[in-house]
């Protein structure tokens, strides 16, 4: 793969890593708040109007039923998962402006150019977008400019985005803003940077059983 498409995707794979498939049930210790960081609310319907953007854009691609339940079945996670990008997006801005690091939306358009090069269009980038990393066409740009702040803070730090003296700075920053998730998404683990799910004695770990159906 182009080192310039795997390092603008470093992000979103991290979101996939760090969600596993579980169920739980968790109590409403902020009323309203899906996650408060650096003292703003990102609020349960704010959350929920971000995934109605990814099962509208689903629902537009695929028009047939069994395909768009097919969809939704890939995605079972989406709403933890778009918290953790909505969080994560905040955290490395932080961290990005902490640094002395800004985008510029020409940067943001020579990636979407080169990107759309690559995957045969418009219309191909915002479907492989949309089917592999969960992001809506409308947040396209959204997405990308989060992805060169993530490769531009790299580099300020004179390290690439695998390495953890990125993530260690993500560390920081996700300390300054002091991110507090509602219980029921699970809770922030700083040293990682990622959103993780309550572990209850009662809940199974489908990712675990699945993987030792398959050794």
């Amino acid at each position: 793969m182009h080192r310039r498409r795997r390092t603008a995707l470093v992000l979103t794979a991290a979101i996939a890593a760090a969600a596993p498939l579980l169920t739980a049930c968790g109590n409403d210790a902020h009323p309203g708040a899906a996650a408060v960081v650096g003292g703003q609310r990102i609020t349960v319907s704010q959350l929920e109007e971000r995934v109605g953007e990814v099962r509208a854009a689903q629902r537009a691609a695929v028009p047939n039923d069994a395909q768009y339940q097919q969809a939704i079945a890939r995605t079972g996670t989406l709403t933890r998962d778009t918290l953790h990008t909505m969080i994560l997006d905040r955290v490395l801005h932080h961290a990005a402006q902490e640094a002395g690091v800004s985008v510029t939306r020409k940067e943001v358009q020579k990636l979407r150019s080169g990107l759309e090069q690559q995957t045969g269009g418009s219309k191909a980038l915002q479907t492989a977008w949309l089917q592999q990393y969960g992001v809506p066409p409308q947040r396209l740009d959204e997405n990308l400019r989060l992805q060169l702040e993530a490769q531009k803070l790299a580099g300020k730090l004179g390290t690439d985005t695998n390495r953890p003296e990125f993530w260690n700075a993500l560390s920081q920053s996700s300390k300054e803003l002091n991110v507090d998730l509602n219980p029921r998404y699970g809770t922030w683990d700083v040293q990682k940077s990622s959103r993780v799910d309550a572990r209850t004695p009662w809940v199974r770990d489908v990712t675990s059983a699945n993987a030792q159906q398959t050794t």
